[in-house]
């Protein structure tokens, strides 16, 4: 050992001890509060940003698809790189806490610069490459970090149930106020500053200071255990990389599964679902609100009773029933734009079958992102080592891989069905109120009059994407998860028995 690695002061944390985990309960999930909000508005809010801000030839929409793609393919090699940077990091503040910190401050200062600038054209496509890349490499700091502390905080599969039902509760309550307030202010009657761009503007702003506050919790409140900092890291390599990944067939599965369905969690909210209710029910921030807001509200009952569920019910059985919910839930949106006239029934009709859609996807969400922290102790058990960064690093990873699959099936919907057609014309209208050449009044009227132009025909294509396709993929991951993933909860009680005996 190092004269350096000497001088390391581990901390020997017994985070299972009742004082330390009621209080990680709590400072854990606070911290990404602010980090899901960040989040959602670039992910979710980005592209949408673009169509109603700048107009696009589609060359110009293809090519800033292609940059979002690129921008993960980049993160194939990022994040699990960043995931081994983070495995070797010894400081007094623990391996995680640092690049939190510097992954939390930088994103901030990129989304912000996202959303407040005046380049126009082939210009603005050539920043928004810079800086869709640097959102890449910063998010990826923040985000390994983050979730990479979960089996340090937690070590027995209980433990572990809890910390990642409330952290993500606590992001889907960060995630759905982005939801709920960024379309309430960007479109429609409440829009802040009479236009699209002022708008995004201030909300980057406000946003962009909200998350590293939040994670100041985290920072300051949480324990966590160090006891494996005592060993040398391994150096970075790739081979050390595709050795975790491909050398673990538990987490090769979870892989392709966890990609799945993070294609059809992503896509509704990726932007066809905003354009589908603006262009069948009106240009109306709020009611887009609604439509994801409420969308959301039933998983948040998920999220905290998950614990107590998963107690009575095997991972396997949940995710059948979560199934079975879905499937209502696309039966009944497909019902409210194909049999339903475009008025508030059917609106309502849309969104209640949405919530019933998303509870069955966030619950996968839930039931995998276990399933892959599962794989630590299982690459322990086969390795002697557990790996933790770099196992972690793979959901960010897959996220956003699946985010920018998403772009693309987003993309081609938008010019199959002629979408920026009529973006154009209102990112036309915005610019209009922005530059003060015409009033907030005739902005509007003039958006609606754009509005009753979509055909029936691209409205019902719109709907068709966001059911069928992620339909599709949920029922493809639920399959494979079935008959590949082997980590049921007696196995892994069995491995966790066996690393306590060796310990």
């Amino acid at each position: 050992m190092s004269e350096k690695e000497k001088t390391i002061n581990v901390k020997h944390v017994d985070v299972e001890a009742p004082e330390i985990k009621k209080k990680n309960l709590w400072f854990y999930p606070l911290g990404t509060v602010g980090r899901d909000m960040i989040y959602t508005m670039f992910t979710s809010f980005i592209f949408l940003y673009v169509l109603y801000t700048k107009e696009l030839t589609d060359a110009q929409v293809v090519a800033i698809t292609m940059i979002m793609v690129a921008a993960r393919i980049f993160d194939a090699f990022n994040d699990p790189i960043m995931g081994n940077i983070i495995e070797r990091t010894r400081t007094k503040w623990g391996k995680f806490k640092p690049w939190l910190v510097a992954g939390s401050l930088s994103t901030s200062i990129v989304v912000y610069l996202a959303f407040n600038t005046k380049f126009t054209g082939w210009a603005f496509v050539v920043f928004f490459g810079i800086i869709y890349f640097m959102y890449s490499i910063t998010y990826t700091m923040n985000d390994i970090s983050y979730w990479g502390m979960v089996p340090a905080v937690s070590r027995t599969s209980d433990s572990r149930n809890q910390f990642t039902a409330r952290a993500t509760l606590f992001a889907g309550i960060g995630g759905t106020l982005a939801g709920l307030l960024i379309p309430m202010f960007t479109a429609g009657a409440l829009q802040i500053g009479g236009n699209s761009s002022t708008a995004y503007g201030i909300i980057a702003l406000a946003v962009a200071i909200l998350s590293p506050l939040f994670v100041t919790f985290t920072l300051f409140g949480v324990k966590e255990n160090r006891d494996d900092m005592e060993k040398p890291a391994d150096k970075v390599s790739f081979k050390l990389i595709a050795d975790t990944i491909f050398g673990n067939d538990q987490l090769r599965w979870m892989v392709l599964i966890y990609l799945l369905h993070q294609i059809a969690n992503n896509l509704i909210i990726g932007g066809i679902g905003a354009n589908y209710v603006y262009f069948r029910y009106g240009y109306e921030g709020g009611l887009y609100s609604l439509f994801s807001t409420i969308g959301m509200a039933a998983t948040a009952f998920l999220m905290i009773f998950y614990p107590a569920i998963s107690r009575k019910l095997s991972r396997k059985t949940f995710l059948k029933i979560l199934l079975y919910v879905a499937i209502a839930g696309c039966v009944l949106m497909l019902v409210s734009g194909l049999v339903m006239p475009a008025a508030m029934p059917a609106f309502w009709t849309l969104t209640i079958g949405y919530m019933l859609l998303a509870f069955g996807l966030y619950g996968y969400h839930l039931v995998l992102m276990i399933s892959i922290f599962n794989t630590v102790e299982y690459n322990e058990l086969q390795k002697g080592s557990r790996r933790e960064g770099i196992i972690t690093s793979i959901r960010p990873f897959i996220t956003k891989l699946g985010c920018a699959l998403v772009v693309v099936i987003t993309s081609l919907c938008y010019l199959l069905f002629r979408v920026t057609d009529f973006t154009n014309k209102i990112a036309n209208l915005e610019q209009a109120a922005n530059q003060n050449l015409i009033t907030t009044e005739m902005k509007n009227a003039q958006i609606a009059q754009v509005i009753q132009n979509v055909g029936k025909g691209q409205s019902i294509g719109m709907l068709l994407f966001m059911v069928i396709v992620p339909f599709v993929l949920l029922l493809t991951s639920y399959l494979l998860y079935k008959r590949f993933y082997k980590l049921d909860e007696e196995k892994y009680a069995q491995i966790v028995s066996e690393l306590e005996s060796r310990r």
